[in-house]
């Protein structure tokens, strides 16, 4: 009796598509999705952080820590823009404190490196520490900051060994009294160690990093990391994590809602709609309608929750939050109709759909935080996701407070994806006209 049961069982698993790919695709996709996320950490998130650079002092040491900053291969360094409000075929001049601030509120850039004037004169002296380095940070992505402070602290001794000797003499003379000749050589040749690995570069030594060289060369570089974005606000980090969980159940929302013109073709609802003066189109748009009130409904439900328990600034937000919310929950409801038009029945939709949005919803950034993607597979997201889109269109809203006309991008796909869809279910949809 058992081997019988075991026979039916792979045969109805053979026949079924939908089950073979719930349990062989999906957790393959999902395996791939985080091991390409967690395997770009243990390379190093180093790798390909933007960041301004401003020199404000203009001193050797200042010209030698851009220099190094430019040449590190962790690092994207853009050292000029064209002017705010410029078209975009005006040329570039070099960054200002102002100008680096924009691109950083504007996410062209996690952080900004500024070098104060009055950083030289301090630089390499253990008494003066009145012009650290500003890191101007869009606390959105808390990794890049840390980030671009400890490769500071490296730069700092492997840039210009020879202000790290000054430094090492100041500190011995400060705490062990004067130094002797042979004290002083030996000194030379311990900051020697220290940086006779590190890759050349104008103006740069060969280094190394070591243990002792790395608590040192806190004192060489004084850091202080400034929050531009988010220290005024009132937990946004709740609005940006009510988006990507709205917009993954919305699509679930949508999906389901969508799948009643598979119950209505069972039932012969459908074909009795269809001969009566409602034709596909008019019911597609109908159904379109619905999901798309359905979503805006639940969207605003979730983010009215968040306002009253975490207390997530939702009323000083209101018409972009409501922009954002309609032209997302229109694409989702197009999505739906497309996964209902396509699918044959329930089962299939269910299946379908569920490796479809949890696939795109973890590329497109709902499950995982985007700063912690590579920057590939960000770029994926970004052109192959509906969440990702979606995602940016409310962080301009609640995080950056752009105004209303630069959310167009996203409104633009969002809507562009809605377009698409429609015609996509309504060319798949003439199955149940030509029954």
């Amino acid at each position: 009796m058992i081997p019988t049961l075991l026979r039916i069982a792979f045969t109805t698993l053979r026949r079924d598509r939908v089950v073979q790919m719930s349990v062989f695709l999906l957790p393959i996709v999902f395996f791939t999705i985080f091991a390409a996320i967690f395997r770009s950490q243990t390379r190093g998130v180093t790798a390909g952080v933007r960041a301004a650079v401003v020199d404000e002092d203009h001193s050797e040491a200042s010209r030698r820590i851009v220099a190094a900053l430019a040449e590190e291969k962790g690092l994207r360094v853009r050292t000029a823009a064209r002017p705010e409000g410029a078209p975009r075929g005006a040329a570039e001049v070099p960054l200002d404190r102002a100008r680096a601030l924009a691109l950083v509120k504007a996410g062209d850039v996690p952080v900004a490196i500024v070098i104060p004037a009055g950083f030289g004169a301090g630089f390499g002296a253990f008494e003066s520490r009145a012009a650290p380095i500003e890191l101007l940070s869009d606390s959105s992505d808390p990794v890049a900051p840390q980030v671009v402070s400890g490769l500071l602290q490296r730069i700092g001794m492997t840039a210009a060994p020879d202000l790290f000797e000054k430094l090492g003499f100041s500190l011995f003379e400060r705490y062990g009294g004067p130094m002797t000749g042979q004290q002083r050589e030996a000194m030379r040749r311990w900051t020697s160690s220290l940086t006779d690995t590190a890759p050349a570069g104008p103006g740069r030594a060969p280094g190394r990093r070591s243990a002792a060289g790395d608590s040192l060369s806190a004192s060489i570089v004084p850091v202080r990391i400034v929050d531009v974005l988010g220290d005024q606000k009132r937990n946004p980090v709740v609005a940006l994590t009510a988006a990507g969980i709205a917009v993954m159940f919305l699509l679930f929302s949508a999906s389901s809602a969508g799948g009643a013109l598979l119950d209505e073709v069972e039932s012969g609802t459908l074909e009795r709609l269809l001969t009566s003066r409602a034709g596909m189109g008019t019911i597609l748009a109908g159904k379109w309608l619905y999901v798309t009130l359905l979503g805006v409904f639940q969207v605003t439900v979730m983010f009215v929750w968040g306002m009253a328990v975490f207390q997530l600034d939702l009323m000083h937000h209101l018409p972009g939050f409501f922009i954002m919310t309609f032209f997302t929950a229109a694409a989702a409801a197009g999505f739906g109709l497309v996964l209902a038009t396509l699918c044959r029945t329930r089962q299939q939709l269910g299946g379908v759909s569920t490796i479809l949005i949890l696939s795109q919803s973890a590329v497109g950034g709902s499950m995982f935080p985007r700063f912690i993607m590579s920057e590939g597979l960000r770029a994926i997201g970004r052109f192959t996701t509906f969440n990702a889109n979606a995602l940016d269109g409310y962080e301009k809203v609640f995080w950056r407070e752009a105004p209303l006309t630069d959310l167009w991008p996203q409104v633009l796909v969002l809507a562009i994806l809605t377009v698409v869809f429609l015609a996509i279910a309504r060319a798949l949809a003439r199955r149940w006209e030509s029954t």
